[in-house]
C-alpha cells in the first residue's frame, strides 16, 4: 500500500545536499548526455514517472563520477555504453 501512495515521488532519505547538487546536472544530462539520455528514454518507455526518471539519472551520474574518481582515468563514454545484443 505504501508503494502505491508514494509512486512517482522522490524519496526524501539520503543526503539532502547531494540530492540538491545533482538535480540540475541530471536535468541537463537528460537532454545533452547520450548515455543518460538513452537511459532516461528507456525508463520513460517503461512508464516510470518523470521524477523517478530524474532520480535515476541523478544516481547514474553519481555512479559515473564515482567510477571516474576511483579509476583515476578520464571519462570514456564507450565504457558506460552497453554493448548491442546480437541475435
Amino acid at each position: 500500500m505504501i508503494g502505491v501512495l508514494l509512486e512517482g515521488k522522490m524519496s526524501k532519505t539520503g543526503n539532502v545536499h547531494l540530492r540538491k547538487s545533482l538535480y540540475m546536472p541530471a536535468l541537463v544530462a537528460k537532454k545533452h548526455n547520450p548515455i543518460i539520455c538513452a537511459f532516461c528514454e528507456r525508463l520513460s518507455e517503461r512508464g516510470k514517472p518523470a521524477m523517478i526518471v530524474v532520480g535515476a539519472a541523478m544516481r547514474k551520474l553519481l555512479h559515473i563520477v564515482y567510477d571516474i574518481l576511483k579509476s583515476d582515468q578520464p571519462f570514456a563514454p564507450a565504457y558506460f555504453e552497453k554493448p548491442a545484443v546480437q541475435d
